[in-house]
Order: structure tokens, then sequence, then C-alpha cells
């Protein structure tokens, strides 16, 4: 149920055109400060989480691992996807909560 919550937002931001996806339009996102919540993929390599924890840490953008590269690309309308970025600062907040609802429920 919750799940669904997360991926419909991420669709939402998509269609909104307030969402990046893919390594290099995320990392530009946040270079450029658009970017105001990076998602990855739980089973994305351990090179990419890393390159996305140091860049989000560098230009203080919150970080999140969540569903998988497939179950993102579908979220979005797109094939697989590792990395999203969020530019929304309302949407980013409302899938900040529904992350932290889902993990103090577990």
């Amino acid at each position: 149920m919750r799940q669904n919550k997360i991926l419909s937002l991420l669709g939402i931001a998509m269609r909104g055109r307030r969402l990046v996806s893919g390594e290099f339009q995320t990392l530009e996102a946040i270079r450029k400060g658009s970017a105001m919540l990076v998602i990855i993929a739980e089973d994305a390599s351990n090179n990419t989480k890393k390159l996305f924890a140091d860049k989000c840490s560098y230009y203080h953008v919150p970080l999140e691992c969540y569903g998988t590269g497939d179950e993102l690309g579908r979220a979005v309308g797109k094939d697989l996807r590792s990395s999203l970025g969020v530019c929304d600062a309302g949407l980013a907040d409302a899938i900040i909560k529904q992350l932290k609802e889902k993990q103090s429920a577990v």
C-alpha cells in the first residue's frame, strides 16, 4: 500500500516535469541545485550508490534508497532506472514523509 503511494508520487512528479531520471540528468540536477530529493534503486551498483551518496552529501541533497530499478522505471513510464531526482520541494517532502512512515511501520 505505502509502496504504491511513493511510486504514485514519483509518477505525478514525472508527469508534472518535476523529475529527472537516469544517472547523468540526476547528477546535473544535483549540481544545479534543482534536485530536492534523490532516490536510488536498492539494486543499484555499489559504485552508483557511492557516487550519489558523495554528491548528495556535498550538495546537501536528501538521498533515499527505495525500490528496484524496474519499479522506479515503471513508476515514471521508462525502462530500468537506478536514479531519480525530484525537482519539486512539495513532492520531495511528500515522498520523504511516505518513506519515513514506511520505515517506522517496519
